[in-house]
């Protein structure tokens, strides 16, 4: 759920789910008692409430409805939502009255006398300066006169702002007197403002009023120091007020910070005792921009209160803005897409006449997500400036020094001047998703959109870090991005990412669809405290989003070796670029990277990464820690082979095609094999360890050749065991088929006795007939034909009544053969043809069980319910694209598993597009929920009895498991966010699920037979607790 609580909270609240509705009942009727804990029941109305006539408030809220929602629910759930986040009238009052009272004590902080700038001896010792003066030395003086001004400004005032954090920005008006000329050059003016917020923060401190007094970047900005001010006592975490130092309006010329214009010399920040003669100096937009914004701020909250007035619908549009934003990780950090941004978007599409003032929230959501999907503001900015003004800049001017362009009403300032074009791709990316979602009526999208959280973890298949930022330094020497590094006030991390991000998509491109980066955030700190480093954002995380096609790609195919183009491939690449000649005759640059198995193939983009940040960024293998398949190793088939199974996998589905076309064409049967379908995990590709072919050495062994035997020889082992793969072979129909299910098995014994003849005359093949199955030695595989008559099933539910009629009613027989003959096979060919679609699928289906298994729990969670669960990631992957690496789709998994409301809702797993009516199944769901299995999952072929999972897992173990995917989630993603931690993630997450088992982790990590181990460890809790 994110940082958002449960909607509409009721007497019975249920454990918050994906797709759960929203958790309340409508407000016109009242909550039924529950008769389990936490499930939902029906409203019960009176007869007279129940057939009252519709207010004429009621039919035009429900023609509202028809009109822009799904359904009724939808809207309930947002309004729900809206209270939710909405700060309470009482919570206001409490706020003024703070606010009254900093403005008091403001007024009341005495002047200083003036000082030169690098004199700050007059600032006690309990109070640091909260910003990096580097280089230290600089002109012009300081005195501190008290503001002249204090202003709410932002979201505050418009009633924009949303819980759980509630921030009231407030300007502080610093008097012209403080200031001289020149001060825009060389940080003079941001140091002043520095030293501004420190000396009130000085005075702060010692009142009682406040219960924290800190210092904090805005938006991360190294530039942008600010004071954070929390009220004393229990209503510390309420609010925090957030004190910007500004200068008095006229004091500069808006045309000194022209984006082309140069206001930090290069002279003064190399150090030099004098400039070179004759150099030109280079334009600092991003400096220029950061005194710019502090001069418009009151403009800003002017504009988009006019905006704001008499359209109720942009208050409730930006608050689901901010939401969605928040559980993107899109609203914090440098270069984010604040709330603010998302105002000004607002007010711009306002201005545009693509919303007006008679939209609702939901429609203001849904248009800005509309223009965010279709509009590209890397390429096309926009501007908010009304009247043309021939001495502003244009657009393109603003394109030529900022990545994403979107200009403020003043025509000066870019507001997305820190964001990167891929950061804005990722909010673009976010936009066209979740317009797909919103217009998909199967999928609830109040509980994808606005209710579950994105992590990167879990949204990009693959994480990497960049473990060492400070690496970054000699990345900018080696990109030669002095300019840069002077326009961000010396932030290398700043000033080389934009540059690093657009090097791997370059590198990337055609692999992947997106390549994003985390947003470098400081964390706030204490007035007595030096102001963090540049370095001090801590790993650098950054996420790449495959095409599934190209991704595993050996070949990166260049242009022809006569072509101008060719030099700068080649100079891109490197060592690695290589001419090649291709089958179509043609010579070109080409790098082939090196990989054997299928899991080294999904690595391929590591070495790309790892190759290209050494090559032009000179940061080294050691600092790169990359997260894409930390934990695949678990399902390694052994020790001696380099892949994760995928290989042995295609060899038994192989050979078992093989067997089936030979089945097929078999002569000499009675009746013709109408189809063969495989039964066994490994033939749906989600066998944990797939069987590893075994040729025996028939030198060991003595061979009876016509029982097919092999005994070993004296002081010889015995043959390898070889587990069998169940295959179930239909006959075809016929009317000499007898109706007594006694004499059908005994048809079925014949015909397993022919196919193992026909099978071993016409194809050489070593068979073992048995009476319910045939063994069939092939390719070092053991298969188990089991033949099916398609009316046995109905023959074995006959039942004769006392009375001498014939009924049909389920039998513990008939169950076990109609899941034997037909719901696995079918089961088994959806999954095969899922896997066909995406194949990370299968080991996805492994890890799952793998984890299910560490937990001791393999016992009561059937191997089909998990493989369905993995489905259903597959097949309704909303929010999130369907996954392209395993380790993407087991967090995934945990966190279905975790977050999903199985007590009030069915898991409907739509295989094969085979249903239509879900809400059918819901609505029955709902109406039996007592007599159903804890754990309810629908198929097409399934859609009332949930059969993989009508015997267990009990209730009690369904919540014993939902805990371990909880702490197994956390505990993964903790280590995964956290690279510089030593500890194995492995261990921890496929350690025995308590504290007596964890002596075994190892064994149960390391051990090559999955399933095996856990029968050892069965009776090992008794023995623990008796000794």
């Amino acid at each position: 759920l994110g940082p958002y609580p449960a909607i509409a909270r009721g007497a019975a609240t249920p454990t918050p789910g994906r797709h759960s509705p929203a958790r309340g009942a409508a407000r016109g009727g009242k909550r039924a008692a529950p008769t389990g804990a936490g499930a939902l029941q029906p409203a019960k109305l009176s007869r007279a409430e129940l057939y009252k006539p519709p207010t004429s408030e009621e039919l035009s809220q429900l023609k509202e409805t028809e009109d822009l929602f799904h359904s009724s629910l939808l809207r309930l759930q947002i309004e729900e939502l809206l209270k939710e986040v909405t700060l309470k009238e009482t919570k206001k009052k409490k706020i003024d009255a703070f606010l009254h009272e900093i403005n008091s004590l403001l007024s009341a902080i005495p002047d200083t006398p003036e000082t030169d700038l690098t004199d700050q001896a007059w600032l006690p010792r309990g109070v640091k300066v909260p910003f990096l003066q580097v280089p230290f030395s600089v002109k012009g003086r300081f005195r501190f006169v008290p503001p002249t001004e204090l202003k709410v400004v932002g979201s505050y005032l418009l009633g924009t702002c949303i819980k759980p954090e509630i921030n009231v920005d407030v300007a502080v008006t610093m008097p012209r007197e403080i200031f001289q000329d020149k001060d825009n050059l060389n940080q003079r003016y941001h140091r002043k403002r520095a030293l501004y917020l420190a000396h009130i923060a000085q005075h702060f401190s010692k009142e009682k009023l406040f219960g924290s007094v800190k210092f904090a970047y805005m938006n991360s900005n190294h530039l942008k120091p600010i004071l954070l001010l929390r009220p004393q006592g229990k209503d510390e975490k309420m609010v925090t007020v957030r004190l910007h130092a500004c200068p008095a309006p006229g004091l500069f010329k808006p045309i000194r910070f022209y984006p082309s214009k140069n206001n930090v010399r290069t002279a003064w920040f190399m150090e030099q005792s004098t400039p070179k003669e004759g150099a030109i100096e280079p334009p600092t937009p991003h400096y220029n921009n950061s005194i710019l914004c502090d001069t418009v701020l009151l403009s800003h909250l002017q504009f988009l209160s006019s905006a704001a007035t008499d359209f109720p619908g942009m208050k409730d549009g930006l608050a689901l803005l901010k939401v969605w934003l928040n559980q993107r990780q899109l609203s914090k950090g440098l270069g984010s897409f604040s709330g603010f941004l998302a105002s000004m978007l607002v007010a711009y599409l306002l201005m545009k006449r693509k919303i007006v003032k008679m939209m609702s929230g939901y429609q203001v959501l849904r248009s800005t997500l509309q223009f965010l999907a279709t509009t590209d503001l890397s390429v096309t900015g926009i501007s908010l400036a009304k009247d043309a003004d021939a001495s502003l800049p244009v657009l393109d001017d603003f394109h030529q020094a900022f990545e994403v362009v979107f200009v403020d009403p003043s025509g000066l300032v870019n507001l997305c001047a820190d964001m990167t074009a891929s950061k804005y791709h990722q909010v673009q990316f976010e936009a066209k998703r979740s317009m797909e979602i919103l217009d998909d009526r199967m999928v609830d999208g109040f509980q994808v959109l606005l209710m579950t959280a994105k992590p990167m973890l879990r949204a990009f298949d693959h994480v990497f870090h960049l473990k060492h930022v400070s690496k970054l330094q000699g990345a900018c020497k080696k990109m030669q991005l002095l300019n840069e590094l002077m326009d961000r006030g010396g932030n290398y991390v700043a000033a080389a990412l934009p540059f690093i991000v657009s090097l791997l998509a370059r590198g990337l491109a055609g692999r992947a669809l997106l390549v994003a980066h985390s947003l470098p955030e400081i964390p706030e700190w204490p007035i007595d405290a030096e102001p963090p480093k540049h370095k001090d954002v801590g790993p650098l995380m950054f996420g790449l989003l495959f095409v599934p096609e190209f991704a595993a790609s050996l070949l990166e195919k260049g242009p022809q070796a006569d072509h101008p183009e060719a030099l700068d491939f080649r100079t891109f690449w490197g060592e690695k670029s290589e001419l090649r000649r291709f089958q179509d005759g043609s010579i070109c640059e080409a790098v082939v990277w090196e990989a054997d198995t299928v899991y080294q193939k999904r690595l391929i983009p590591e070495q790309i990464v790892k190759h290209l940040l050494k090559l032009h960024a000179d940061v080294p293998e050691s600092s790169i820690c990359y997260m894409g398949a930390l934990l695949e190793s678990v399902i390694r088939t052994g020790q001696e082979v380099s892949g994760t199974g995928e290989e042995a996998m295609v060899s038994v589905v192989c050979s078992y095609d093989d067997l089936s076309r030979k089945l097929w064409n078999l002569k000499g049967l009675p009746l013709t094999v109408t189809a063969v379908q495989g039964v066994h995990p490994a033939l749906r590709y989600t066998d944990v360890f797939p069987p590893i072919p075994m040729k025996p050495i028939y030198s060991s062994y003595n061979r009876i050749r016509t029982k097919h035997l092999l005994l070993p020889l004296e002081e010889k082992p015995c043959p390898a065991y070889i587990a069998p793969l169940k295959i179930v072979c239909h006959m075809e129909g016929s009317g000499q088929w007898p109706q007594d299910k006694g004499a059908i098995k005994r048809i079925k014994a014949a015909f397993h006795l022919q196919l193992a003849e026909l099978l071993q005359q016409q194809h050489q093949l070593v068979c073992r007939p048995a009476v319910t199955h045939t063994d069939v030695y092939k390719d070092g595989y053991v298969f188990r034909l089991q033949v099916a008559y398609h009316r046995e099933t109905l023959i074995l539910k006959e039942v004769v009544t006392p009375e001498g009629m014939l009924k049909y009613q389920d039998t513990e027989e008939s169950r076990q053969l109609e899941l034997e003959t037909l719901h696995l096979p079918y089961l088994t060919s959806s999954l095969h043809g899922l896997q066909q679609q995406h194949p990370v699928f299968g080991s996805t289906c492994r890890l799952a069980k793998r984890w299910v298994s560490a937990q001791l729990l393999s016992n009561n969670i059937s191997e089909e319910c998990v493989d369905l669960l993995v489905a259903f990631l597959f097949l309704h992957p909303a929010p999130f694209t369907p996954p392209s690496s395993p380790q993407v789709g087991f967090l995934r998994f945990l966190d279905l598993l975790a977050t999903f409301d199985w007590k009030n809702n069915p898991l409907i797993v739509n295989l094969n597009a085979g249903l239509t009516g879900e809400q059918a199944i819901k609505n029955r769901f709902v109406a039996a929920r007592s007599r159903l299995p804890v754990m309810f999952i629908a198929t097409p072929k399934d859609q009332w009895s949930s059969m993989w999972t009508q015997e267990q897992p009990s209730a009690q173990i369904l919540q014993r498991l939902l805990v371990l995917a909880s702490e197994s989630l956390r505990a993964v993603e903790e280590q995964l966010m956290d690279p510089l931690n030593g500890q194995d993630v492995k261990v921890s997450l496929w350690g025995a699920s308590a504290g007596v088992f964890r002596l075994w982790q190892s064994i149960l990590v390391f051990s090559d037979d999955h399933w095996g181990v856990l029968v050892g460890f069965r009776l090992w809790p008794c023995v623990v607790a008796l000794g």
